[in-house]
């Protein structure tokens, strides 16, 4: 921010004087908002008496599968373990969008609304790439680009006239940049992103992170630079770490703020939901990122982190649902897992 001399001895009329310091105290406020997404709330300066205001809070969805799980075991008296996946249930989590089954963009529609109603942020995932996961666990996505293109269209339409932040088709950089997908496949999977920022940052409150995987997996944060800039993370808010794993938080802060240098300051969010006792021992096989036991919640999600490029904490994937069907009777990737919430909740 350039500095300019204030003239000496300037005698202004006290009307200027006012106007002055007004947008001074104007520009302060503005300046103050880390990120300068979140809306500045209207009003005199001099009609505040305290700090300015900051990020909104995060909307707690009450519909979610915990709380319909701390409902069921209260009615069967079952309270202590109410009690344990109410520590889920009473925390913003994101909430995913993963298909194009009819309804979604109604979905995506009742949920900010009813997050606008509260005057809080709603999370939202947005997981529907063609070729998703590369025959993973989570393997699906939309049928063809075009497909694709209009799901993403009919959601930034549902979004018109509220806020929300995004989190962007994890996994979907990472696993292009380590290969899974052939030459001309991988092209196309950076413009169905770099078009989908786009058509979601058109809309004025909505916030979009791409995802970059997390700190274990494409290890060197410049190979990441490339895929991120053809899926348009210049118009992106920042970028987005550690979806549904188990690195620590410092570790993922590290990381990021390694990869934030290369991308000229680039700010980001972490997933926290599960990362509370960090990572399983490697050599486990799937156990190191499926289900893995001896885990614990994280730092709950908030807006305010204390660390300047770090713009929130989130549980983006939803404590107590499967990573897969990957032993221990665990069901499929994405369904609720009551014993695993309790677990993790303990």
């Amino acid at each position: 921010m350039s500095r300019h001399a204030r003239p000496a001895r300037a005698r202004w009329p006290l009307a200027a004087t006012g106007l002055a310091l007004a947008l001074v105290l104007t520009a302060i406020v503005v300046l103050s908002l880390r990120g300068a997404d979140w809306p500045v709330v209207a009003g005199p300066p001099a009609a505040r008496t305290s700090a300015p205001p900051g990020p909104p809070e995060l909307y707690v969805d009450p519909n979610g599968a915990a709380a319909a799980q701390v409902r069921d075991w209260e009615a069967e008296g079952r309270h202590a373990d109410a009690a344990l996946v109410r520590r889920i249930a009473d925390r913003p989590v994101a909430t995913w969008f993963a298909d194009d089954s009819p309804g979604y963009a109604d979905r995506v529609r009742q949920l900010v609304a009813a997050a606008s109603q509260t005057g809080r942020l709603p999370v939202l995932t947005l997981y529907n790439i063609p070729d998703r996961d590369c025959s993973g666990q989570s393997a699906g996505g939309a049928a063809d680009a075009e497909t694709y293109r209009r799901w993403v269209r009919d959601i930034a339409a549902s979004l018109h006239g509220h806020r929300a932040l995004i989190v962007l088709e994890p996994d979907a950089i990472p696993q292009a940049v380590e290969g899974c997908l052939d030459d001309e496949d991988t092209a196309e999977r950076y413009r169905l992103l770099a078009e989908a920022v786009g058509a979601l940052r058109a809309i004025p409150g909505v916030l979009v992170y791409l995802d970059a995987g997390n700190p274990t997996w494409i290890t060197e944060p410049g190979r990441m630079l490339s895929a991120l800039r053809r899926s348009g993370i210049r118009q992106a808010t920042g970028f987005s770490l550690n979806v549904a794993n188990f690195e620590t938080t410092a570790d993922n802060i590290a990381y990021g703020t390694r990869l934030s240098a290369l991308l000229g300051g680039a700010h980001f969010v972490v997933d926290t939901s599960r990362n509370g006792n960090g990572p399983a021992q490697k050599g486990a096989g799937n156990q190191h990122w499926c289900n893995p036991p001896g885990r614990a919640l994280g730092e709950p999600p908030t807006l305010r982190t204390g660390v300047p490029l770090v713009d929130a904490y989130l549980w983006v994937k939803r404590p107590g649902e499967s990573d897969g069907a990957c032993g221990d009777d665990a069901p499929p990737a994405g369904l609720w897992w009551a014993a695993y919430a309790v677990e993790l909740a303990r």
